[in-house]
This record gives C-alpha cells, structure tokens and sequence, in this order.
C-alpha cells in the first residue's frame, strides 16, 4: 500500500479519513488520519482490506454527483 499526503484512507465499514502525514518517503505506512466523523487524528497501520483513494480520484467523485 502506497499513499501520499491528501489522499483517503478507507476502511472495510467505509469510514473514510484524510491522510495528513506519511511516515515513509516511499508512501508506505503508518499514515497519519484525521477521520471524518470523529475529527480525531490516528496513526494508523492499515489492514489488508483498507484501501487508499488518490486525493485526485476523491475530487472527481465529488464532482460527479
């Protein structure tokens, strides 16, 4: 799994955060996540069934509807 500051962080149940901090140059984890429905802040180390969504690809689903 690789990410970048901006992109999401989604998890199983779909609970959805942006990711304010990578740890690694190479995008792998921990990430820091601030969760939306919470606001609060995490680190986190991703599981197997979370996936990450581009910051790019969170806008144009945004944007289609």
């Amino acid at each position: 799994m690789k990410a970048k500051r901006g992109d999401w962080l989604v998890d199983p149940g779909g609970r959805r955060g942006r990711i304010t901090a990578v740890k690694h140059e190479d995008g792998r984890p921990p990430y820091l996540v601030r969760w939306l429905d919470t606001e609060h802040e995490t680190l986190v180390f991703p599981g197997p069934d979370t996936h990450v969504v581009t910051a790019e690809d969170e806008a144009a689903r945004l944007h289609a509807g």
